[in-house]
């Protein structure tokens, strides 16, 4: 240890303080008692200390006032149901346990009580104060710029560390000191391992898409993590879905939690349709899924492979839609350029693998398609949550061939939701209907996208950073310390754009 307490949050308080923060308005029980567990799922616990009841606004809780006005200024007038019901708890320093889709708010509902209850302290140079652990490069650039404006309006710093981007970079900003920090389990373990990070003084950990970090292998990570916070701190758990894995993690590291689920089920929304449509054979598939990209309006698709993003996106080009992938194997600065490039539109169809099922927020997006239906029932309530977001509307479409009819039955069966299908055919007028499907112009479009910049003959050091030129690039958002400086679309900025071809003639 080796900061006095009076330079970080104070200790777990006594349970049940906070009970003056706001006298909760009349008929704000908002709160959904547990659901039935879904198969493969346990039981949300009954917590042994009574839950604090939700508010009905921000104003209700104690806040900084500071908090409160930059609420305002970002257009935030009430909380969602889990940041009211939640809330309450989290400032009073309640270790939590939220289920509940992507888009429903949950950013802010933990973020919010992490900075109130950081505020005020500072961080020793290697050693947050609070962390919160992700399962990918995206989405800890998402909670980033999200927290970002309210970290600054309190004075506290942000630094993200995560695979792909210059660990030199990334050890500098922790050096400097964070007093919160966004990591991916295998980046903090690989600055851990260097020296460069200290889980001493952490009294607030927060594990965001819990349910995630498990299924890509991290739990050795995140186990090994927990159990360098200081034990007497604040867990907040959030997960999708609430199966055996993320059981281990809330007997393990979560004490008397109280409990909130978002949506009775996992993932059906009010505001989402979800469709079903059969085709024929993968020759007509492709075909519903080009007439589909070639709509007016964006949309994401996602197919099972990186050679089958590759293959499409090649198609797409071909046939006039402004179509871009997104996988694993593309480097962090081609990732944050194409998700630019489909947030302002100048790319209509992002194709991409499961890596864009998580962490990727693209506001007014009505469409998703899986092209390749996904395999379990977590994979299709993660792919689905990139639409209908926070109240909006969207719709989620999926091609089932023949032989995989049953399959689907049973995955959607499993997440709860009952679909609408329809047999369809490429050239039906129901999936214009539908979808805005059209036939595509046919004239190819082209993507200027530069050659790397050779690298500088500095030194040999940054092996963990990624290939094409990823450890020198400016911005993108990883390894900065202060919120305000997490841009995860400036990676894009003075690139190639997408542009049409020539006509031949």
């Amino acid at each position: 240890m080796t900061s006095s307490s009076s330079a970080r949050p104070s200790r777990r308080p006594t349970r049940g303080r906070g009970a003056a923060q706001g006298r909760p308005k009349a008929g704000a029980g908002r709160q959904k008692s547990a659901p039935v567990a879904r198969p493969q799922e346990f039981t949300m616990p009954e917590p042994l200390t009574p839950a604090l009841p939700p508010v009905d606004a921000f104003g209700d809780m104690d806040m900084p006032e500071a908090l409160l006005k930059t609420l305002a200024a970002q257009g935030v007038t009430e909380p969602f149901p889990i940041q009211a019901a939640t809330l309450p708890n989290s400032l009073a320093g309640r270790d939590l346990l939220g289920r509940g889709r992507t888009g429903s708010g949950k950013t802010l509902a933990f973020g919010l009580a992490l900075l109130a209850r950081t505020a005020g302290h500072r961080a020793q140079p290697k050693a947050p104060l609070a962390l919160v652990l992700v399962p990918t490069r995206e989405l800890a650039q998402q909670v980033t710029d999200a927290l970002a404006p309210y970290a600054t309006a309190v004075n506290l710093r942000i630094a993200t560390v995560v695979g792909g981007m210059s660990i030199n970079r990334q050890s500098g900003a922790l050096r400097r000191g964070a007093e919160v920090l966004v990591a991916t389990p295998g980046r903090l373990k690989d600055l851990i391992d260097r020296g460069d990070a200290i889980l001493d003084d952490v009294a607030i950990t927060v594990l965001d898409e819990a349910d995630q970090m498990t299924d890509m292998g991290f739990m050795p990570q995140v186990t090994a993590l927990l159990k360098q916070v200081r034990a007497d701190g604040q867990t907040m758990l959030f997960s999708a879905t609430l199966d055996k894995n993320i059981d281990k993690l809330v007997k393990m590291f979560l004490h008397d939690p109280v409990g909130h689920s978002v949506d009775p089920s996992a993932g059906a929304v009010t505001t989402m349709e979800h469709h079903v449509l059969y085709v024929m054979d993968e020759t007509d598939k492709k075909a519903v899924a080009t007439r589909i990209a070639a709509r007016d309006g964006r949309v994401i698709m996602f197919v099972d492979t990186k050679r089958a993003v590759d293959r499409m996106v090649k198609k797409l080009l071909a046939d006039g839609v402004r179509a871009s992938g997104l996988h694993g194997g593309r480097s962090q600065p081609q990732r944050n350029r194409t998700l630019d490039w489909f947030k302002t539109g100048e790319v209509t169809a992002l194709v991409a693998t499961n890596v864009a099922a998580r962490g990727i927020h693209i506001d007014d997006l009505d469409l998703v398609v899986n092209v390749d239906p996904p395999t379990d029932h977590k994979d299709y309530l993660h792919r689905g949550g990139r639409t209908a977001r926070a109240g909006e509307s969207g719709s989620v479409v999926t091609l089932v061939l023949p032989d995989q009819k049953r399959d689907m039955s049973r995955l959607m069966s499993d997440a709860g939701i009952s679909p609408r299908t329809a047999q369809i055919k490429s050239s039906d007028e129901e999936l214009s209907r539908l979808t805005g499907a059209k036939e595509p112009s046919g004239i190819p479009v082209v993507l200027d996208v530069p050659q790397p910049t050779p690298p500088n003959p500095r030194n040999g050091s940054g092996r963990s950073g990624s290939a094409s030129g990823g450890r020198r690039r400016s911005g993108g958002g990883s390894g900065g310390a202060g919120g305000a400086q997490g841009a995860g679309t400036s990676a894009g900025a003075g690139e190639g754009r997408p542009r049409r071809a020539r006509s031949a003639g």
